[in-house]
């Protein structure tokens, strides 16, 4: 099944599970996003195409990522007048995947919930109480593996060490004395 889809002004043809990158949308990544200005929409041999849109039909997609494409220099001159301008862009652009493309008034399954919501309700404990752990130093912490004051307070020196040498953090468990801190926090 495919749809051809108008958005940012152009028009896509979409299928399901396509990527498809277009002028930037106000959402964040993980967001669902669903497209009602479907202008045709065809399945093998039967294609429905709109008047300009096609009644009851739409596509959903989620946000993959956004971004910024690389750089567009503008170089304007005017010859023999000792005048130029030099100027550059990047255009915004949102990176979707094709979930669903649905006909005759259907709606799109609700997710569960959004994945940056999953994740901060699996997060453990908040280790910006540490003395000098920041939001950098916390996400490397997470993506160690580590999430709870309880799992810092059993760490060894080895452990430490490790972690440190893995992470980019090094020092900072000593300087910011976070064992210790950890084992107060954790018996609250």
């Amino acid at each position: 099944m495919f749809a051809v889809i108008k958005t940012g002004g152009k028009q896509y043809t979409v299928a399901a599970n396509d990527l498809l990158k277009v002028e930037k949308l106000e959402a964040e990544d993980g967001a669902t996003v669903t497209f009602d200005e479907v202008l045709m929409v065809g399945n093998g041999t039967d294609t429905t195409v709109g008047a300009p849109l096609v009644e009851g039909a739409t596509v959903v997609a989620e946000v993959v990522k956004q971004g910024r494409d690389r750089k567009i220099i503008i170089f304007k001159k005017r010859r023999r007048q000792n005048s130029r301008r030099r100027n550059g862009h990047r255009q915004a652009y949102t990176v979707l995947k094709v979930t669903d493309i649905l006909t005759g008034g259907a709606k799109p399954a609700q997710k569960a919930a959004p994945k940056k919501a999953e994740a901060a309700a699996a997060e453990g404990d908040d280790l910006k109480q540490l003395d000098g752990a920041g939001p950098a130093a916390v996400k490397k912490l997470n993506e160690a593996g580590i999430t709870t004051f309880a799992q810092i307070a059993a760490m060894s020196a080895d452990d430490v060490a490790r972690v440190e040498e893995e992470t980019g953090l090094k020092g900072k468990f000593e300087r910011g004395n976070w064992v210790e801190q950890a084992k107060e926090l954790a018996g609250k």
